[in-house]
């Protein structure tokens, strides 16, 4: 009889208030030190987009941003400050929806997400606005490489952000960031129970892990921007998340 399976997922408290320039793998080791907890080989590190993006600088000042013409037009239709909405298209390659209080784009990462994925909630002030790290995979393989320096463990690294999604209500989880374990689980010609092969099967594993790491996260003020997954089955390899974006010609709903 097989043993149950288990996995568990670990948010250490205390994870200091993160500003430009700081160094994030020092932070987390000490945050998971402080908690007595160790990386182990396996592991997954899953962070809050809001730190990585903090720690890279990516902040900036509406005072600070002129918007344009077509930004003036554009936060006139959405409801937006004018100068928010210019940080949006300066990160955008494409406007797909736009109507009172949403504006939908292609983030030039390749998510479709609301506003750039650009935040102002746990930012430091109104005025403030927040963009997505620049290159969140080569920042997660950036974290885990100093991760295994320090510790040896070979880890996996997940930089997620919350997003919506076309079909349902709610945000969770997305990873926009991954390096160490597959983005998407090819599961095709697996056996089923009964030994029939899997024929159209692709689990979007990072985003699995993502999803339940902000159980434990939370959105407002829980303070806990890392959660370690224990016990994560998943195939290590160099992952991505260009992985889980689907081509566009493969895409129904542009």
């Amino acid at each position: 009889m097989a043993s149950p399976a288990s996995l568990s997922l670990l948010a250490p408290t205390g994870f200091p208030l993160v500003t430009p320039g700081d160094d994030l793998p020092a932070a987390i080791l000490a945050s998971l030190a402080a908690n007595g907890i160790a990386p182990q080989n396996g592991d997954v590190l899953v962070l809050a987009q809001k730190i990585v993006s903090k720690a890279e600088g990516r902040i900036v000042a509406l005072s600070d941003v002129t918007p344009s013409p077509r930004a003036v037009e554009l936060a006139d239709l959405v409801r937006k400050d004018a100068r928010l909405v210019e940080l949006i298209l300066a990160d955008s390659t494409e406007v797909l929806r736009a109507k009172p209080d949403v504006l939908i784009v292609t983030h030039r990462l390749g998510h479709v997400c609301a506003n750039a994925g650009i935040d102002q909630s746990n930012v430091g002030g109104e005025d403030m606005a927040l963009l997505l790290p620049l290159d969140p995979d080569a920042t997660c393989t950036a974290i885990r490489t100093a991760i295994r320096a320090a510790t040896g463990a070979e880890t996996a690294v997940l930089i997620i952000d919350s997003i919506g999604r076309a079909w349902r209500t709610g945000t969770m989880g997305q990873a926009i960031g991954v390096s160490g374990m597959a983005g998407l689980l090819d599961l095709r010609q697996r056996p089923d129970l009964f030994g029939r092969p899997l024929k159209t099967s692709e689990l979007g594993l990072a985003d699995e892990a993502a999803a339940a790491a902000t159980l434990l996260m939370g959105q407002a003020s829980e303070g806990r921007p890392l959660v370690l997954l224990r016990g994560l089955p998943y195939a290590q390899r160099e992952g991505s998340v260009a992985e889980l974006i689907r081509p566009r010609a493969m895409d129904l709903f542009r």
